[in-house]
Protein backbone atom coordinates (compact mmCIF):
# COMPACT_ATOMS: atom_id res chain seq x y z
CA UNK A 1 0.00 0.00 0.00
CA UNK A 2 1.32 3.67 -0.76
CA UNK A 3 2.01 5.51 1.99
CA UNK A 4 0.98 9.35 0.95
CA UNK A 5 2.99 10.84 3.70
CA UNK A 6 6.13 9.57 2.46
CA UNK A 7 5.49 10.89 -1.11
CA UNK A 8 4.34 14.11 0.51
CA UNK A 9 8.08 14.23 2.83
CA UNK A 10 9.39 13.22 -0.66
CA UNK A 11 8.29 15.85 -2.44
CA UNK A 12 9.18 17.93 0.06
CA UNK A 13 12.70 17.21 0.30
CA UNK A 14 12.37 17.93 -3.71
CA UNK A 15 11.01 21.20 -3.28
CA UNK A 16 11.89 22.54 -0.26
CA UNK A 17 15.43 21.15 0.44
CA UNK A 18 17.31 20.64 -2.32
CA UNK A 19 17.21 16.40 -2.35
CA UNK A 20 18.61 16.04 -5.91
CA UNK A 21 20.38 13.07 -7.97
CA UNK A 22 24.22 15.05 -8.04
CA UNK A 23 25.15 12.69 -10.72
CA UNK A 24 24.53 9.43 -12.98
CA UNK A 25 28.43 8.55 -14.16
CA UNK A 26 28.17 5.91 -16.67
CA UNK A 27 31.93 4.47 -15.75
CA UNK A 28 33.45 2.74 -19.28
CA UNK A 29 36.00 0.08 -19.75
CA UNK A 30 38.57 1.45 -22.21
CA UNK A 31 41.26 -1.57 -22.23
CA UNK A 32 39.84 -2.58 -25.78
CA UNK A 33 41.24 0.62 -27.08
CA UNK A 34 44.57 0.08 -26.65
CA UNK A 35 47.16 0.15 -29.62
CA UNK A 36 50.66 0.94 -30.79
CA UNK A 37 49.50 4.31 -32.05
CA UNK A 38 48.23 7.62 -30.27
CA UNK A 39 45.78 8.52 -33.31
CA UNK A 40 44.84 4.50 -33.19
CA UNK A 41 43.25 4.78 -29.69
CA UNK A 42 42.12 8.09 -29.74
CA UNK A 43 39.87 6.73 -32.27
CA UNK A 44 38.86 3.93 -30.51
CA UNK A 45 38.37 6.24 -27.50
CA UNK A 46 36.25 8.12 -29.17
CA UNK A 47 34.15 6.09 -30.94
CA UNK A 48 33.40 3.74 -27.69
CA UNK A 49 32.83 6.52 -25.56
CA UNK A 50 29.71 7.86 -28.37
CA UNK A 51 28.33 4.62 -28.54
CA UNK A 52 27.93 3.85 -25.11
CA UNK A 53 27.03 7.36 -23.79
CA UNK A 54 24.83 8.65 -26.63
CA UNK A 55 21.81 8.53 -24.60
CA UNK A 56 22.80 8.88 -21.14
CA UNK A 57 22.12 12.80 -20.79
CA UNK A 58 18.58 12.38 -23.29
CA UNK A 59 17.29 9.47 -20.93
CA UNK A 60 18.21 10.48 -17.50
CA UNK A 61 16.98 14.39 -18.54
CA UNK A 62 13.28 12.26 -19.39
CA UNK A 63 13.84 10.67 -16.16
CA UNK A 64 13.94 13.36 -14.29
CA UNK A 65 10.92 14.41 -15.90
CA UNK A 66 9.04 11.68 -14.98
CA UNK A 67 9.87 11.31 -11.75
CA UNK A 68 10.39 14.81 -10.87
CA UNK A 69 13.68 14.57 -8.95
CA UNK A 70 16.30 16.80 -10.47
CA UNK A 71 19.74 15.01 -12.02
CA UNK A 72 22.60 17.92 -11.88
CA UNK A 73 25.55 16.10 -13.33
CA UNK A 74 25.93 13.38 -16.14
CA UNK A 75 29.16 11.85 -16.36
CA UNK A 76 31.27 9.48 -17.89
CA UNK A 77 34.43 7.83 -16.33
CA UNK A 78 37.02 5.53 -18.17
CA UNK A 79 39.86 3.30 -17.71
CA UNK A 80 42.66 5.25 -16.34
CA UNK A 81 44.73 6.95 -19.08
CA UNK A 82 48.10 5.67 -17.81
CA UNK A 83 47.34 1.85 -18.88
CA UNK A 84 45.75 2.81 -21.77
CA UNK A 85 48.77 5.27 -23.48
CA UNK A 86 51.19 3.23 -22.17
CA UNK A 87 50.68 0.61 -25.37
CA UNK A 88 51.71 3.61 -27.81
CA UNK A 89 55.43 4.00 -29.06
CA UNK A 90 55.31 7.59 -29.12
CA UNK A 91 52.62 8.26 -26.26
CA UNK A 92 50.47 11.76 -26.78
CA UNK A 93 48.94 11.85 -23.53
CA UNK A 94 47.54 15.49 -24.15
CA UNK A 95 45.99 14.36 -27.45
CA UNK A 96 44.24 11.58 -25.64
CA UNK A 97 43.15 13.94 -22.81
CA UNK A 98 41.38 16.34 -25.80
CA UNK A 99 40.28 13.27 -27.58
CA UNK A 100 38.34 12.82 -23.68
CA UNK A 101 37.24 16.20 -23.59
CA UNK A 102 35.64 16.07 -27.58
CA UNK A 103 33.77 12.73 -27.11
CA UNK A 104 31.99 14.11 -23.42
CA UNK A 105 31.29 17.35 -25.34
CA UNK A 106 29.59 15.73 -28.32
CA UNK A 107 27.70 13.32 -26.17
CA UNK A 108 26.83 16.11 -23.75
CA UNK A 109 28.26 15.35 -19.73
CA UNK A 110 29.75 18.03 -18.34
CA UNK A 111 32.63 15.58 -17.21
CA UNK A 112 34.63 13.15 -18.24
CA UNK A 113 36.94 11.64 -15.41
CA UNK A 114 40.27 9.09 -15.30
CA UNK A 115 42.91 10.88 -16.92
CA UNK A 116 44.55 9.09 -13.85
CA UNK A 117 47.43 6.56 -12.86
CA UNK A 118 47.73 4.28 -9.95
CA UNK A 119 51.26 4.89 -8.25
CA UNK A 120 50.76 3.80 -4.87
CA UNK A 121 53.65 1.53 -4.94
CA UNK A 122 56.01 2.88 -7.67
CA UNK A 123 55.54 4.64 -11.65
CA UNK A 124 55.98 3.23 -14.44
CA UNK A 125 57.25 4.78 -18.50
CA UNK A 126 53.22 5.82 -19.01
CA UNK A 127 52.50 6.91 -14.90
CA UNK A 128 55.81 8.86 -15.67
CA UNK A 129 54.30 10.44 -18.90
CA UNK A 130 50.97 10.83 -17.89
CA UNK A 131 51.67 12.94 -14.75
CA UNK A 132 54.40 15.37 -16.67
CA UNK A 133 51.34 15.82 -19.03
CA UNK A 134 48.74 16.83 -16.65
CA UNK A 135 48.96 20.71 -16.80
CA UNK A 136 48.99 21.12 -20.08
CA UNK A 137 45.94 18.50 -20.64
CA UNK A 138 43.89 20.23 -17.89
CA UNK A 139 44.56 23.73 -19.12
CA UNK A 140 43.78 22.67 -23.05
CA UNK A 141 40.63 20.61 -21.62
CA UNK A 142 37.09 21.88 -20.23
CA UNK A 143 35.79 18.56 -19.05
CA UNK A 144 38.73 16.50 -18.31
CA UNK A 145 39.38 15.40 -14.50
CA UNK A 146 42.41 13.43 -13.38
CA UNK A 147 43.04 11.72 -9.92
CA UNK A 148 46.44 10.18 -9.36
CA UNK A 149 46.34 7.61 -6.17
CA UNK A 150 49.65 8.21 -4.39
CA UNK A 151 48.84 5.36 -1.18
CA UNK A 152 47.51 2.87 0.07
CA UNK A 153 47.02 0.79 3.31
CA UNK A 154 48.37 -2.01 1.94
CA UNK A 155 51.81 -1.07 0.46
CA UNK A 156 52.31 2.76 2.56
CA UNK A 157 53.35 5.93 1.07
CA UNK A 158 54.60 6.77 -2.44
CA UNK A 159 56.56 10.17 -1.38
CA UNK A 160 58.69 10.02 -4.66
CA UNK A 161 55.48 10.28 -6.45
CA UNK A 162 53.98 13.12 -3.36
CA UNK A 163 56.52 15.36 -4.11
CA UNK A 164 55.80 14.91 -7.51
CA UNK A 165 52.28 15.35 -7.52
CA UNK A 166 52.73 18.89 -5.08
CA UNK A 167 54.95 20.31 -8.31
CA UNK A 168 52.11 19.24 -11.05
CA UNK A 169 49.36 20.73 -8.85
CA UNK A 170 50.75 24.00 -8.55
CA UNK A 171 51.77 24.09 -12.25
CA UNK A 172 48.20 23.21 -13.17
CA UNK A 173 46.66 25.92 -10.39
CA UNK A 174 49.61 28.45 -12.92
CA UNK A 175 49.01 27.72 -15.56
CA UNK A 176 45.33 28.38 -15.60
CA UNK A 177 45.78 31.38 -13.43
CA UNK A 178 43.40 33.48 -15.58
CA UNK A 179 40.63 30.90 -14.52
CA UNK A 180 41.71 30.78 -10.59
CA UNK A 181 43.44 27.82 -11.16
CA UNK A 182 40.68 25.41 -13.08
CA UNK A 183 43.31 23.00 -13.53
CA UNK A 184 43.73 22.03 -9.56
CA UNK A 185 40.04 22.36 -8.77
CA UNK A 186 40.18 19.35 -11.19
CA UNK A 187 42.88 16.96 -9.92
CA UNK A 188 43.30 14.84 -6.78
CA UNK A 189 45.34 12.69 -5.39
CA UNK A 190 44.20 9.52 -3.24
CA UNK A 191 45.35 6.85 -0.44
CA UNK A 192 43.17 4.18 -0.50
CA UNK A 193 41.16 5.47 -4.01
CA UNK A 194 37.44 3.22 -5.24
CA UNK A 195 37.35 2.45 -8.46
CA UNK A 196 33.62 2.74 -8.56
CA UNK A 197 33.56 6.74 -7.19
CA UNK A 198 30.94 8.42 -9.44
CA UNK A 199 32.02 12.00 -8.08
CA UNK A 200 34.38 14.10 -9.37
CA UNK A 201 37.31 14.70 -9.64
CA UNK A 202 38.02 11.71 -8.56
CA UNK A 203 36.11 9.37 -10.76
CA UNK A 204 37.47 6.41 -12.55
CA UNK A 205 36.34 3.16 -14.40
CA UNK A 206 38.60 0.46 -12.08
CA UNK A 207 40.28 -2.36 -13.30
CA UNK A 208 38.04 -4.89 -11.49
CA UNK A 209 35.07 -3.06 -12.66
CA UNK A 210 32.43 -4.36 -15.84
CA UNK A 211 32.84 -3.40 -19.31
CA UNK A 212 30.57 -0.45 -18.35
CA UNK A 213 27.86 0.12 -15.30
CA UNK A 214 26.15 3.15 -13.81
CA UNK A 215 27.17 4.50 -10.99
CA UNK A 216 25.25 6.88 -8.92
CA UNK A 217 25.70 9.84 -6.64
CA UNK A 218 22.83 11.46 -4.12
CA UNK A 219 22.90 14.11 -1.76
CA UNK A 220 20.75 15.90 0.33
CA UNK A 221 22.36 17.96 3.11
CA UNK A 222 19.97 20.36 3.26
CA UNK A 223 17.31 17.25 4.30
CA UNK A 224 19.47 15.97 6.93
CA UNK A 225 19.95 19.62 8.31
CA UNK A 226 15.86 20.21 8.01
CA UNK A 227 15.16 16.69 10.04
CA UNK A 228 17.48 17.62 12.58
CA UNK A 229 15.91 21.34 12.90
CA UNK A 230 12.64 19.46 13.02
CA UNK A 231 13.86 17.14 16.57
CA UNK A 232 13.16 18.89 19.96
CA UNK A 233 16.34 21.13 21.05
CA UNK A 234 16.54 18.64 23.61
CA UNK A 235 16.95 15.46 21.96
CA UNK A 236 20.07 12.90 22.98
CA UNK A 237 22.67 11.95 19.88
CA UNK A 238 20.70 8.51 19.42
CA UNK A 239 17.84 10.56 18.68
CA UNK A 240 20.05 12.80 16.39
CA UNK A 241 21.79 9.52 14.74
CA UNK A 242 18.57 7.63 14.75
CA UNK A 243 16.77 10.84 12.48
CA UNK A 244 19.67 11.25 10.10
CA UNK A 245 20.01 7.27 9.88
CA UNK A 246 15.83 7.31 8.85
CA UNK A 247 16.38 10.36 6.01
CA UNK A 248 19.56 8.49 4.86
CA UNK A 249 17.12 5.41 4.30
CA UNK A 250 14.98 7.47 1.53
CA UNK A 251 17.76 9.74 -0.41
CA UNK A 252 19.08 6.25 -0.93
CA UNK A 253 16.37 4.48 -1.45
CA UNK A 254 15.32 7.46 -3.99
CA UNK A 255 18.80 7.39 -5.96
CA UNK A 256 18.76 3.55 -6.75
CA UNK A 257 15.19 3.51 -8.29
CA UNK A 258 16.37 6.74 -10.36
CA UNK A 259 19.60 4.59 -11.44
CA UNK A 260 18.28 1.25 -11.98
CA UNK A 261 15.48 2.92 -14.12
CA UNK A 262 18.23 4.72 -15.87
CA UNK A 263 20.51 1.57 -16.15
CA UNK A 264 17.67 -0.35 -17.50
CA UNK A 265 16.86 2.42 -20.27
CA UNK A 266 20.57 2.56 -20.71
CA UNK A 267 20.94 -1.25 -21.29
CA UNK A 268 23.39 -1.65 -19.00
CA UNK A 269 24.20 -2.82 -15.52
CA UNK A 270 23.66 -0.90 -12.44
CA UNK A 271 27.08 -0.88 -10.68
CA UNK A 272 26.65 1.25 -6.78
CA UNK A 273 24.85 3.79 -5.74
CA UNK A 274 27.19 6.72 -3.50
CA UNK A 275 25.01 7.86 -0.86
CA UNK A 276 27.33 10.86 0.14
CA UNK A 277 26.32 14.06 1.54
CA UNK A 278 27.56 16.48 -1.40
CA UNK A 279 26.97 19.98 -0.35
CA UNK A 280 26.56 22.65 -2.79
CA UNK A 281 27.37 26.85 -2.47
CA UNK A 282 23.29 26.96 -2.23
CA UNK A 283 21.72 28.36 0.56
CA UNK A 284 20.59 25.64 2.65
CA UNK A 285 22.49 23.07 1.21
CA UNK A 286 25.44 22.82 3.44
CA UNK A 287 26.97 19.91 5.53
CA UNK A 288 28.12 22.70 7.91
CA UNK A 289 24.53 23.34 8.04
CA UNK A 290 23.94 20.07 9.26
CA UNK A 291 26.56 21.06 12.17
CA UNK A 292 24.58 24.05 13.32
CA UNK A 293 21.58 22.22 13.51
CA UNK A 294 22.91 19.90 16.04
CA UNK A 295 23.93 22.60 18.31
CA UNK A 296 27.25 24.35 17.06
CA UNK A 297 27.82 27.91 16.63
CA UNK A 298 29.59 27.25 13.89
CA UNK A 299 31.79 24.69 11.56
CA UNK A 300 35.09 24.69 13.58
CA UNK A 301 33.57 25.10 16.35
CA UNK A 302 34.83 22.17 19.33
CA UNK A 303 33.02 19.54 19.08
CA UNK A 304 33.01 19.81 15.07
CA UNK A 305 34.69 16.54 14.40
CA UNK A 306 32.45 14.34 16.88
CA UNK A 307 29.70 15.81 15.08
CA UNK A 308 30.81 14.86 11.38
CA UNK A 309 31.99 11.08 12.98
CA UNK A 310 27.82 11.01 13.95
CA UNK A 311 27.04 12.36 10.66
CA UNK A 312 29.27 10.55 8.13
CA UNK A 313 28.53 6.78 10.27
CA UNK A 314 24.32 7.34 10.21
CA UNK A 315 24.61 8.60 7.04
CA UNK A 316 26.74 5.16 6.20
CA UNK A 317 24.15 2.82 8.13
CA UNK A 318 20.98 4.44 6.82
CA UNK A 319 22.06 3.95 3.17
CA UNK A 320 23.44 0.85 3.14
CA UNK A 321 19.90 -0.60 4.51
CA UNK A 322 18.44 0.82 1.59
CA UNK A 323 20.74 -0.94 -0.63
CA UNK A 324 22.98 -3.85 -1.19
CA UNK A 325 25.39 -2.50 -3.65
CA UNK A 326 26.71 1.20 -1.62
CA UNK A 327 29.99 2.22 -2.84
CA UNK A 328 32.25 4.63 -3.78
CA UNK A 329 33.42 7.37 -1.26
CA UNK A 330 29.93 7.20 0.32
CA UNK A 331 29.56 9.64 3.66
CA UNK A 332 29.88 13.33 4.19
CA UNK A 333 31.96 16.15 2.18
CA UNK A 334 33.58 18.59 3.32
CA UNK A 335 34.37 20.85 0.01
CA UNK A 336 35.65 24.54 1.36
CA UNK A 337 34.08 25.83 -2.03
CA UNK A 338 31.27 24.40 -2.78
CA UNK A 339 29.59 24.37 0.69
CA UNK A 340 28.30 27.70 1.52
CA UNK A 341 28.73 27.47 5.21
CA UNK A 342 32.11 26.21 5.04
CA UNK A 343 32.77 29.04 2.84
CA UNK A 344 31.21 31.66 5.49
CA UNK A 345 32.87 29.56 8.47
CA UNK A 346 36.80 29.92 6.51
CA UNK A 347 35.89 33.46 5.33
CA UNK A 348 35.56 34.68 8.98
CA UNK A 349 38.12 32.23 10.44
CA UNK A 350 36.19 29.71 12.35
CA UNK A 351 37.20 27.33 10.47
CA UNK A 352 41.06 26.38 10.10
CA UNK A 353 43.23 23.95 8.10
CA UNK A 354 44.18 22.38 11.03
CA UNK A 355 40.92 21.72 11.61
CA UNK A 356 39.92 20.31 8.71
CA UNK A 357 42.32 17.82 8.73
CA UNK A 358 41.20 16.43 11.97
CA UNK A 359 38.08 16.69 10.15
CA UNK A 360 39.22 14.25 7.50
CA UNK A 361 40.04 11.36 10.12
CA UNK A 362 36.33 10.66 10.32
CA UNK A 363 34.48 11.82 6.85
CA UNK A 364 34.35 10.81 3.27
CA UNK A 365 37.30 12.03 0.95
CA UNK A 366 39.34 14.58 2.55
CA UNK A 367 41.13 17.96 2.16
CA UNK A 368 38.72 18.94 -1.24
CA UNK A 369 38.44 22.45 -2.77
CA UNK A 370 40.83 24.01 -0.24
CA UNK A 371 42.50 27.47 -1.93
CA UNK A 372 45.78 28.74 -0.56
CA UNK A 373 48.25 31.02 -0.86
CA UNK A 374 49.74 30.65 -4.68
CA UNK A 375 53.70 31.39 -3.07
CA UNK A 376 53.06 28.23 -1.20
CA UNK A 377 56.31 26.12 -1.25
CA UNK A 378 56.20 22.86 -3.31
CA UNK A 379 57.60 20.92 -0.15
CA UNK A 380 55.02 22.45 1.91
CA UNK A 381 52.12 20.98 -0.40
CA UNK A 382 53.99 17.88 -0.51
CA UNK A 383 53.72 17.66 3.32
CA UNK A 384 49.80 18.44 3.43
CA UNK A 385 49.28 15.76 1.22
CA UNK A 386 51.49 13.32 2.68
CA UNK A 387 49.70 14.11 6.29
CA UNK A 388 46.45 13.27 4.71
CA UNK A 389 47.66 10.24 3.12
CA UNK A 390 49.01 8.89 6.25
CA UNK A 391 45.70 9.34 7.75
CA UNK A 392 43.88 7.30 4.96
CA UNK A 393 46.76 4.87 5.02
CA UNK A 394 46.63 3.79 8.60
CA UNK A 395 42.82 4.10 9.31
CA UNK A 396 42.18 1.91 6.20
CA UNK A 397 40.34 4.43 4.72
CA UNK A 398 40.03 6.64 1.48
CA UNK A 399 41.26 9.63 1.64
CA UNK A 400 42.08 12.52 -0.61
CA UNK A 401 43.70 16.36 -1.76
CA UNK A 402 41.95 18.90 -3.86
CA UNK A 403 44.00 22.00 -3.08
CA UNK A 404 44.56 25.26 -5.43
CA UNK A 405 47.51 26.81 -4.57
CA UNK A 406 45.97 30.78 -6.34
CA UNK A 407 48.66 32.23 -8.55
CA UNK A 408 49.20 35.32 -7.66
CA UNK A 409 46.77 35.55 -4.56
CA UNK A 410 47.49 35.22 -0.98
CA UNK A 411 45.36 35.33 2.41
CA UNK A 412 42.67 37.99 2.27
CA UNK A 413 41.92 37.03 -1.90
CA UNK A 414 39.51 34.40 -2.98
CA UNK A 415 38.87 32.44 -5.98
CA UNK A 416 35.56 31.84 -7.28
CA UNK A 417 34.42 29.10 -10.18
CA UNK A 418 30.50 29.98 -10.13
CA UNK A 419 27.89 26.55 -10.55
CA UNK A 420 28.68 23.65 -7.80
CA UNK A 421 32.58 24.67 -7.68
CA UNK A 422 31.65 27.44 -6.09
CA UNK A 423 34.21 30.12 -4.53
CA UNK A 424 36.65 30.19 -1.47
CA UNK A 425 38.71 32.04 0.69
CA UNK A 426 42.63 31.80 0.45
CA UNK A 427 43.43 29.79 3.86
CA UNK A 428 46.61 30.08 5.61
CA UNK A 429 49.05 27.55 5.63
CA UNK A 430 51.34 26.52 8.32
CA UNK A 431 55.05 28.31 7.35
CA UNK A 432 57.29 25.75 8.86
CA UNK A 433 59.38 24.00 6.44
CA UNK A 434 58.75 20.34 5.44
CA UNK A 435 61.78 20.30 3.30
CA UNK A 436 64.21 18.20 4.65
CA UNK A 437 61.34 15.38 5.62
CA UNK A 438 59.48 15.18 2.03
CA UNK A 439 62.67 15.62 0.31
CA UNK A 440 64.12 12.17 1.50
CA UNK A 441 61.60 10.26 -0.77
CA UNK A 442 61.43 6.65 -1.04
CA UNK A 443 58.20 4.62 0.23
CA UNK A 444 56.88 5.17 3.90
CA UNK A 445 56.44 1.44 4.83
CA UNK A 446 52.60 0.08 4.86
CA UNK A 447 51.50 -0.39 8.72
CA UNK A 448 51.48 -3.22 10.68
CA UNK A 449 47.97 -3.93 9.43
CA UNK A 450 48.34 -4.32 6.11
CA UNK A 451 49.71 -8.01 6.98
CA UNK A 452 46.22 -9.59 7.33
CA UNK A 453 46.27 -11.93 4.70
Amino acid sequence: MIDTNNIIETMNMIRLYNLDIRTVTLALSLRDCIAEDTDTVCEKIYNKIKKYAKNLVEYADELADEYSIPIINKRIAVTPISFIGESCKDPDYVKIAQTLDKAAKEVGVNFIGGFSALVEKGCTKGDNLLIESIPEALATTERVCSSINLASSKTGINMDAVLKMSEIIKKAAEVTADRDGIGAAKLVVFCNVPGDNPFMAGAFCGMGEPECALNVGVSGPGVVRAAVEALPKDADMSELANKIKEIAFKITSTGELIGRKLAQRLDIPFGVIDLSLAPTPAPGDSVAGIFQAMGLEHAGAHGTTAALAMLNDAVKKGGIMASSHVGGLSGAFIPVSEDAGMIEAATIGCLTFDKLEAMTCVCSVGLDMIAIPGKTPTDTIAGIIADEMAIGMINKKTTAVRIIPAHGKDVGDKISYGGLLGEAPIMPVNTLSSTNFVQRGGRIPAPIHSLNN
